[in-house]
């Protein structure tokens, strides 16, 4: 058997990596194969020859980059069509009357957030030119309580979509890090980053920092729940530490002003990749939603009552929207029920019910980490919707 690593260029996010990792599994004389998000690369065990691997990453859109070769950065096809598709609405809008509803709602939303996104995406960039990934993944192997706070602090660094961040909590889980520090991880970084902490404040004001508080102390009593299971030995056991990776500052240190301008443009550009067509999605919805649904039909099934909560809940659970996009969606249901519990309810069901998650964890990590998710999580993120709704 040989192995051989391969640099994989046009991967924007987690499910382009998984979506690579499963489809090589599945050829002929192929031992492993596993895709390193982080690192954009993919290694690969087995008789089987470079061109049928190329061949094959060329079939599913991407591309294996020559020694030396360096990956180009551009807008990603699902961020043209969207944009495109979106823009075609916001034109529409202006020439026919019976779009004039959806009009308002869509200029309404666009002077609210436009200044939010731009800001989010510009920040997720120089984190990501200036901060080294080995310093995240250094202080996320260890083995103690304060381990949980780093990995909620590495949720703001690592600037990324909810599906990014799957990838990326696997990842750090291969390379070392605690169980308990992933589920940590997992669950604060798709709500706690910044772009995301901005999208939220230009939406619900101070308020949000109730938000990302809360899901912030909902990340750490589980991963601190984690850690009580781990050593009743009723999840599986963490691995042993071997983290490696590049922890010096080299681009703060020997800061080039050019250098650094092209860094945060790719970093930027990687980014809206990302996140960018999954926010105009949710932020598309929210608009339809603003224009022709009466405010009592959300009163009747997902007003501010326990039953509204639970319903929101499996609505949130259903639609599967990524965490960029929910954001707007939330917004709209907190101005049709008046109630901030709901909103809460909707956006914390990305991270704590989302079907593609728990199976993540099922298979990369073991079926009893993955069953506790939603048995520790659910109960403490309706709980505090309950007392959003009650004093807030």
């Amino acid at each position: 058997m040989v192995k051989r690593i391969y640099k994989i260029a046009g991967m924007h996010c987690g499910s382009c990596a998984l979506k690579i990792e499963k489809t090589i599994k599945q050829l002929s004389n192929i031992k492993s194969a596993s895709v390193d998000f982080t690192k954009k690369q993919l290694e690969v065990d087995g008789e089987i020859s470079d061109k049928e691997i190329k061949k094959t990453i060329k079939k599913l859109g991407y591309k294996i980059l020559e020694q030396g070769e360096k990956e180009k950065i551009h807008i990603n096809r699902k961020l043209k069509i969207t944009g495109g598709l979106f823009i075609l609405l916001l034109i529409s809008s202006f020439i026919f009357p019976f779009l004039d509803s959806l009009n308002e709602a869509l200029v309404s939303y666009l002077k609210l957030i436009w200044w939010a996104v731009l800001i989010g995406l510009v920040i997720g960039g120089i984190i990501d030119y200036f901060v080294p990934e080995g310093f995240i993944f250094k202080y996320l192997g260890r083995k103690k309580k304060r381990t949980l706070f780093f990995a909620v602090l590495a949720g703001f660094l690592l600037s990324a979509c909810s599906h990014g961040i799957l990838a990326i909590s696997m990842q750090l889980y291969k390379k070392g890090a605690s169980i308990p520090a992933v589920i940590t991880f997992l669950l604060a970084s798709p709500w706690a980053n910044l772009p995301i902490t901005i999208l939220l404040f230009s939406f619900f004001g101070i308020k949000a920092l109730f938000f990302v508080g809360t899901a912030m102390l909902i990340a750490l009593i589980t991963g601190f729940a984690y850690m009580g299971l781990e050593k009743l030995g009723w999840i599986e056991k963490s691995r042993e530490v071997k983290i490696q990776g590049n922890t010096r500052w080299d681009n703060v240190r020997n800061f080039n002003l050019k250098k650094s301008i092209s860094g945060v443009w790719k970093g930027t550009l990687s980014l809206s990749n990302m996140v960018l067509w999954w926010i105009l999605i949710g932020f598309t919805f929210a608009a339809l939603i603003r224009a022709y649904v009466p405010a009592h039909i959300f009163m009747s099934y997902f007003g501010p009552t326990f039953g509204g909560l639970l319903l929101t809940l499996a609505f949130a659970t259903i639609i599967e929207v990524c965490s960029e996009g929910s954001a707007p969606i939330a917004f709209e249901i907190f101005n049709k029920v008046g109630a901030l519990g709901n909103p809460f309810v909707f956006l914390m069901a990305g991270v704590v019910t989302d079907y593609t998650e728990i199976g993540l964890i099922w298979t990369n990590i073991g079926r009893k980490a993955a069953i506790w998710l939603p048995i520790i999580t659910v109960p403490m993120v309706l709980l505090a919707a309950w007392l959003f709704n009650l004093f807030l």
